[in-house]
């Protein structure tokens, strides 16, 4: 199945090693791909060449909230895009949950659609790793008013209305926070779905670490 209005956000920062996979794979099912070089210092930029998306580059690394911003922005130009899927770079989500995500956006009944991994038990998360994102979802829920089981993490849905209204100004790991508030303030119809996300040793020692669950706690609390 193709998606010819939709179009798939990947902020990418150092990650020759996977993402010409990762975008073959995204771009079996969805025609439009936009990455984002979030300046690079491997070989990125040269496997994102080879590939078929499109390429939007940041001369120097910003964080993950500023290629977003940016990704979304260069595909709002394009007046064909309906919607947007905001997708990592390392592998660990799966193509068919951000199909599966957009049908249920295009039921009319939801703005946004968030990735949940804690609505089944497919996604393995150690204990701790599971408690620190747990008092993470709480301090947003809490602060936003929404009531997310995950709201951190990067697979999620939206319509057109949800980009022309996202204005993300946290460049760190928060900024997924910042995407809730925005959604909770404007008053947007959201929900939640269950998916799979795959940690491997790679993609733990790009950023899935006990250690970065910590560091976005701490983004939320001292920003």
């Amino acid at each position: 199945m193709s998606y010819p209005d939709t179009c798939v956000v990947i902020p990418v920062y150092n990650e020759d090693q996977v993402i010409a996979g990762v975008v073959e794979e995204v771009l079996a099912t969805f025609d439009h791909v936009v990455c984002v070089d979030d300046g690079s210092t491997d070989q990125t930029m040269a496997v994102l060449e080879k590939t078929g998306a499109t390429i939007v580059r940041h001369p120097t690394n910003l964080g993950q909230g500023a290629a977003l911003q940016t990704g979304i922005g260069y595909a709002l130009t394009d007046p064909r895009i309906r919607s947007f899927v905001t997708y990592d770079a390392d592998g660990q989500h799966q193509v068919d949950d951000a199909a599966q995500m957009v049908d249920l956006l295009e039921s009319g009944d939801f703005d946004i659609v968030f990735g949940s991994r804690f609505l089944d038990d497919r996604t393995k998360v150690g204990w701790l790793k599971r408690g620190v994102l747990k008092v993470a979802v709480r301090y947003t829920n809490a602060s936003t008013g929404l009531k997310l089981s995950d709201a951190h993490n990067g697979l999620r849905a939206f319509d057109r209305a949800v980009a022309e209204r996202l204005d993300i100004r946290m460049n760190g790991m928060a900024h997924a926070s910042e995407i809730v508030s925005t959604v909770a303030q404007a008053g947007f119809r959201y929900t939640e779905m269950p998916v799979h996300i795959v940690y491997s040793e790679y993609s733990m020692a790009k950023g899935q670490s006990l250690l970065n669950s910590v560091n976005i706690l701490f983004d939320l609390v001292f920003r």
